[in-house]
C-alpha cells in the first residue's frame, strides 16, 4: 500500500513535497533546520530523510533519520556511570554502538508528520518496518525511534506490534505562558519563590551581570562554541552532541529571526549565553554556555530570564529541555515524561533490549512542583 524514497541529504528531497508535509509543524522539520544539522560536523552523525508515498505515488508522510556512534548507557547515573568511566580507560567503545535514530536530534519532537486526511497509524507501522530494514543494511546495533510526549502515546502501539520496546526517556520541561508581563509573573507567584527570584536577580544585578537578545550572532561563533564546551565538559550528566562553531554560525544564518541567542555580560565581558529556537508559538531552550564551570547563582538568573524572555516575545509556550531540573522547577517549569521506541536488529538480541536499556539508564520521576499562588497552576503545562 506504501512505498518509501530515502533522500541522502535535505538539499536532494523534493521541496514542494516536504514543504506541504513540513506546512504548519515545528520549523525542526523544515529544510533550513537540517541544513543546518547537515552543514554543522557533528560528531559522526549521518542524515536521511524519507518521503512515504501511496498507491497513487502522493507523499503521505516525512521522516528524518540518522546513524551515529553512541553510548547505549548514556543516562546512566552514579557506580554504574563511574564504573562505565574507568572501563573506557582502557577500552573507550565499551558499551558503545552503532544507532539508527529518527527523530530530531538536538531537540524534542514528534518523530514523523502525516498528512491529516492520511491513516497516520498504518503509515507509521510501515515506517517503523522500514526502519528496521535499514538499520539491517547499514549494520546499525539499535534503532531508536523518539520522542513520545504523552500527546503521542498512541503511537507507541504501532511500534510494540513491531516489536520495538517502548522505554521511559528523560523527562522534559515546559511552561504554558499566560502573562502579559514579566511582572504579572512575578505577582503570580508564592511569596517564598518571588522573593528567591527577586534576591537572584539582585545579586547578579550587583555584579553587573545584564543580558541581550540577539537573533545575528554567527560572528560570535567561536565564542559561544567555546562556552558550551566548557559546560559540556562539566556536565554529570549525559553527553552525546558534540557542537561546532559552525553549528552556531549556520544557526543563525539559515534560520534568521527563529534563531535567538540571549547573551550575558558581566559588565562588558560576555560571560554566557543560551541558545533559543522560536519555533511558531514555542520557544525552545537548546544550549547554554558559560565562560568558566563555577558554582554560582547564574544559572537560575539565566532559567528567570528566559522565562521573561518568553513572555516578552508573546509566546504561548516554553520548552526548557532536559536535565538540570531543580532550577527549572523552581522558575515554574513542570516536569513532562518522554519515552523512546528500541528495537536491536538482532532478533535475539531484542528479546532483552527493553529491559537491558531501562537497567542500564537511570531516568528521574517525574515531580510538580507549584510555585504559583491558589488558581496560578493554569499557568503549568
Amino acid at each position: 500500500m506504501y512505498s518509501i524514497k530515502i533522500f541522502n541529504s535535505i538539499r536532494d528531497v523534493p521541496l514542494d513535497q516536504w514543504n506541504a508535509l513540513a506546512s504548519g509543524h515545528s520549523c525542526a522539520f523544515s529544510h533550513e533546520f537540517w541544513e543546518v544539522l547537515e552543514a554543522s560536523n557533528l560528531n559522526d552523525f549521518c542524515y536521511q530523510h524519507a518521503l512515504v508515498y501511496d498507491e497513487s505515488q502522493s507523499a503521505v508522510a516525512m521522516a528524518s533519520f540518522y546513524t551515529l556512534t553512541t553510548d547505549i548507557a548514556i543516562f546512566s547515573t552514579g557506580w554504574l556511570k563511574e564504573s562505565l568511566g574507568f572501563i573506557r580507560r582502557y577500552f573507550p567503545g565499551f558499551l558503545k554502538f552503532r544507532m539508527l535514530e529518527c527523530g530530531t536530534p538536538i531537540t524534542m519532537n514528534r518523530p514523523f508528520i502525516a498528512k491529516e486526511d492520511s491513516n497516520e497509524g498504518d503509515i507509521f507501522s510501515f515506517l517503523g518496518k522500514a526502519l528496521s530494514d535499514i538499520a539491517k543494511k547499514q549494520r546499525a546495533f539499535v534503532v531508536v525511534i523518539r520522542d513520545f510526549e504523552p500527546r503521542y502515546a498512541h503511537l507507541e502501539t504501532h511500534l510494540k506490534n513491531l516489536n520495538y520496546h517502548v522505554v521511559a526517556s528523560l523527562p522534559n520541561t515546559h511552561m504554558d505562558i499566560t502573562w502579559s508581563s514579566p511582572d504579572e509573573f512575578l505577582l503570580s507567584l508564592k511569596s517564598h519563590y518571588r522573593r528567591k527570584i527577586l534576591i537572584h536577580q539582585k545579586t547578579n544585578r550587583d555584579r553587573g551581570i545584564h543580558s541581550e537578545l540577539r537573533d545575528d550572532f554567527a560572528e560570535l561563533a567561536d565564542i559561544l562554541c567555546n562556552q558550551w564546551m566548557v559546560v559540556h565538559e562539566n556536565a554529570k550528566e549525559f553527553q552525546r552532541e558534540r557542537l561546532t562553531p559552525e553549528f552556531y554560525r549556520e544557526f543563525s544564518l539559515k534560520l534568521g529571526s527563529r534563531s535567538k541567542v540571549l547573551l550575558f555580560y558581566r559588565n562588558d565581558e560576555l560571560v554566557g549565553h543560551v541558545l533559543l529556537l522560536l519555533d511558531g508559538e514555542t520557544l525552545r531552550w537548546l544550549y547554554v554556555g558559560r565562560n568558566e564551570s563555577v558554582k554560582d547563582n547564574l544559572y537560575f538568573y539565566m532559567c528567570n530570564k528566559i522565562v521573561e524572555t518568553a513572555i516578552l516575545l508573546k509566546v504561548k509556550r516554553l520548552e526548557l529541555g532536559l536535565t538540570t531540573y531543580e532550577p527549572k522547577l523552581n522558575s515554574g517549569a513542570k516536569m513532562l515524561p518522554v519515552n523512546i521506541a528500541i528495537r536491536n536488529t538482532n532478533s535475539l538480541f531484542n528479546l532483552f533490549a527493553g529491559y537491558v536499556y531501562t537497567l542500564l539508564n537511570d531516568t528521574p520521576e517525574i515531580r510538580d512542583r507549584n510555585i504559583f499562588k491558589h488558581g496560578g497552576d493554569k499557568a503549568i503545562v
